[in-house]
């Protein structure tokens, strides 16, 4: 093998999803999605923890639209944001009594529901350990989740409530180049915490193929699960939300 050679082979690949200080990205996450809320009342105490997608009809899967972005404004301090909204309706007739709020949705009523959700992650990281085509490193930052969702029946009304919690989460996060267009990443964000007038728990993790053929524009394929269990007591929400969110992504890329 020619000295030319053998230097290609061992030189280290450099990737630009690890090295650029700009990376931004929009595409289409397809999760599967699981809900169960309750809506308590001042006037008919606790209410009932209602499967949004079996007893109400909304659907399961759902293709939406996902963003991300990360600035690197130090060699080893970086700043990431990543933005979904999964808005869904559904409508069905009840197998059994609801109480959502102030009211009681009956047996037989066709009730029409709405569940809206969003989910804003920020978060400051540090990469205690930095070459051209590694990284491993911490971050703090917090999961923005808002949620409104609502029942509506004929001669009952609309009954809802909406609430926005900053969720903080403890993150660890890497990056791996395998050639010079080739890399992959991960991240796992985790916490549980009480405060103010909300309580739960938060679980993300992240999984990336990134293909790079362009130097300043490549590809993604990856993977998103989170699970939240989210209670509060706001004078606009209280009451309980456990849903998760399972599905890939598929997203173009700019880096410079």
């Amino acid at each position: 093998m020619s000295a030319t050679a053998l230097a290609e082979q061992d030189r280290i690949p450099s990737h630009p999803a690890l090295n650029d200080r700009f990376y931004i990205g929009a595409g289409v996450f397809a999760p599967k999605t699981s809900t169960e809320a309750r809506l308590d009342s001042t006037l008919l105490g606790v209410g009932a923890s209602v499967d949004f997608e079996r007893a109400l009809g909304l659907q399961t899967n759902k293709s939406v639209p996902n963003f991300l972005a990360r600035w690197r404004f130090t060699e080893r301090w970086r700043v990431e944001a990543e933005y979904f909204e999964l808005n869904r309706q559904g409508e069905k007739n009840l197998t059994q009594d609801i109480q959502w709020g102030d009211a009681v949705f009956p047996v037989g009523a066709t009730v029409t529901s709405k569940f809206d959700f969003s989910d804003t992650r920020v978060s400051v990281g540090y990469s205690f350990f930095k070459s051209a085509d590694k990284e491993l490193g911490f971050a703090l930052g917090a999961h923005v989740t808002r949620y409104d969702a609502s029942m509506t029946s004929n001669g009952i009304g609309t009954q809802g409530g909406a609430v926005t919690a900053p969720l903080p989460v403890l993150s660890v996060y890497g990056q791996f180049a395998l050639t010079d267009q080739w890399a992959i990443g991960g991240r796992l964000d985790r916490f549980s915490l009480t405060y103010d007038q909300y309580s739960g728990g938060i679980t993300s993790m992240a999984l990336d193929l990134l293909y790079q053929p362009l130097r300043h524009f490549g590809f993604g394929l990856g993977y998103r699960s989170m699970f939240v269990d989210f209670t509060s007591t706001n004078t606009t929400w209280t009451g309980q939300v456990t849903q998760s969110f399972q599905g890939p992504v598929l997203y173009a890329n700019v880096s410079f």
